[in-house]
């Protein structure tokens, strides 16, 4: 092979890791903020956009560490030292049957683990070309462990931030009191974990990772402390003023609430209010001898015409994805609900904003982890493109690599993101705002910590371990959990690694024993 030889198998590759880019992003949204919409911290518009956002900034800052893991740490690459071009192959079966599975989930709302499609993916290449003897056993055995440890590890992590904040907050009588004198320590707490994990797992481009350990805790707790003050003296007083007080203040009133003056709700005009019933109570109702003006505007509208139904259409198309209502619940669902305990609805309140800092906080945790499993066969395939060599233990990821992922992804959410979303936003347990908040810092603790020792976890185990742990201590026990759900979750775990691996082992057979023209 030469340098630059077999660029259709590049370009293959592109596409085929921008499928499985899209269904990453398809599949694995619900992670990050399924419990901040199932709690009603945010809607589903919110929630994209924001997790768009954290997404992108995740897999192109963190996401090189276990792109290393999934890129040369399954199968034994000298196998392929005197035919490169044959792991170039390898890699492009790998990101088809892995993207073929994930898609095929994602259109029938099961949430399978990606890291478990492109696992089984690649062995099954590596099997298919060299036998079992080309897979590193145990680099894979590692992964699986790490499977079965993960959403244990994350359940009992959640399951403590959850009974420490009811035993703290949630199950008193004056726990709107106690919890905005708690909210500032949250606050500080969360975010110092988060910078923490930023800086110690570091960008690929400032090399973050190489200050001491000090400095990094030294930053991390100066930047808490930052936090902690603008809490209490800002959010703390925001708070308390509009959620005990009840003043009618806007959210930007939070910047600069010490300048507000007091706020009272104003009274109600119900002379204005009757004329304005009056005159929408029914299609050319007159109010003073005018017609309502909109009723007449939509008389005198032209119809659109084909090019504006065309890009109405296309419009439609691109944003149905935000566009969908997933909070409907079934009657056995809501049966569920309510044998869990519910808490002070203010009090609830004061974990919103938490609970979207959380989900910011796992949805960039999420990125970091998960574009390895498109980026990492991608990076293989222009690694032996550009250099002819298989030798791609240190190849390094390009920048470039990292961005693409990450848009693909973003697409992905966007577009469909909430049929997955719908799965595990509210169906297995009752989610509020305070569950959802241990929720999303228990798994991105999981996955971070993971991510950085180069352990591709399945984020999707992660959080339902933790959704799953959150339920059993939420009042009901074990009623307390749509298992017919969690069923249906774990069945289609099953089948990931299997089915990829048979989609792209049978790929990879079928070009290198195909007849070719000599």
């Amino acid at each position: 092979m030469i340098v630059g030889e077999y660029t259709f198998l590049f370009a293959l590759g592109m596409i085929f890791a921008f499928m499985d880019s899209f269904g990453i992003g398809a599949n694995d949204v619900s992670n990050s903020f399924g419990a901040a919409v199932g709690s009603g911290a945010l809607n589903l518009k919110q929630a994209v956009l924001i997790a768009s956002v954290c997404e992108f900034l995740g897999a192109f800052l963190v996401g090189s560490s276990t792109a290393d893991t999934i890129k040369g740490g399954l199968i034994d690459v000298s196998l392929f030292s005197d035919q490169p071009e044959l792991l170039m192959l390898a890699m492009v079966c790998s990101l088809a049957g892995s993207s073929s599975w994930v898609l095929f989930a994602s259109s029938r709302g099961l949430p399978v683990s990606t890291t478990h499609s492109i696992v089984g993916a690649i062995t099954g290449a590596g099997i298919a070309g060299f036998g079992f003897g080309a897979v590193k056993w145990a680099g894979v055995g590692t992964i699986v462990l790490s499977w079965l440890i993960s959403p244990l590890i994350a359940g009992a992590v959640t399951a403590a931030i959850f009974v420490f904040t009811r035993w703290l907050i949630l199950q008193h009588q004056n726990s709107l009191k106690r919890g905005l004198t708690a909210i500032p320590f949250y606050f500080a707490i969360t975010i110092a974990i988060n910078v923490f994990y930023i800086i110690f797992k570091g960008s690929p481009g400032l090399s973050l990772s190489k200050l001491p350990i000090g400095a990094i805790v030294g930053i991390s707790l100066g930047i808490a402390f930052v936090v902690f003050l603008w809490c209490n003296f800002f959010l703390k007083v925001y708070l308390r003023r509009k959620l005990v007080d009840g003043e009618p203040l806007k959210w930007y009133h939070l910047f600069y609430i010490p300048a507000v003056s007091t706020r009272t709700h104003a009274p109600e005009n119900t002379e204005e209010l009757s004329s304005k019933e009056r005159a929408l109570s029914g299609p050319g109702i007159e109010t003073d001898g005018l017609a309502n003006s909109d009723l007449v505007a939509l008389d005198d509208a032209k119809p659109p015409n084909m090019f504006q139904k065309l890009v109405l259409k296309i419009k439609n198309k691109l944003f149905a994805g935000l566009n969908q209502d997933i909070t409907k619940n079934t009657e056995a669902v809501d049966d569920i609900h309510s044998l869990s305990t519910k808490y002070d609805s203010k009090t609830e309140q004061l974990f919103c904003t938490l609970q979207v800092l959380t989900s910011c906080f796992m949805s960039f945790a999420h990125g970091s982890n998960d574009v390895a499993n498109a980026i990492g066969p991608l990076t293989t395939i222009y690694y032996v493109w550009t250099h002819a060599s298989a030798d791609v233990a240190n190849a390094p990821v390009p920048a470039w690599v990292l961005a693409y992922g990450g848009i693909a992804i973003d697409i992905g959410l966007l577009t469909y993101g909430y049929r997955v979303m719908a799965t595990l936003g509210n169906n297995i347990t009752f989610m509020s705002p305070s569950r959802g908040f241990s929720v999303s810092l228990g798994t991105s603790l999981t996955v971070l910590t993971c991510s950085k020792l180069g352990l591709p976890v399945s984020s999707t185990h992660c959080i339902t371990g933790s959704t799953t742990a959150v339920g059993l201590t939420s009042g009901g026990g074990f009623k307390s959990i749509n298992w017919k759900i969690l069923g249906l979750i774990a069945s289609s775990w099953v089948f990931t690694l299997p089915a990829a691996g048979t989609v792209s082992g049978l790929l990879f057979a079928l070009i290198i024993n195909s007849p070719h023209k000599m």
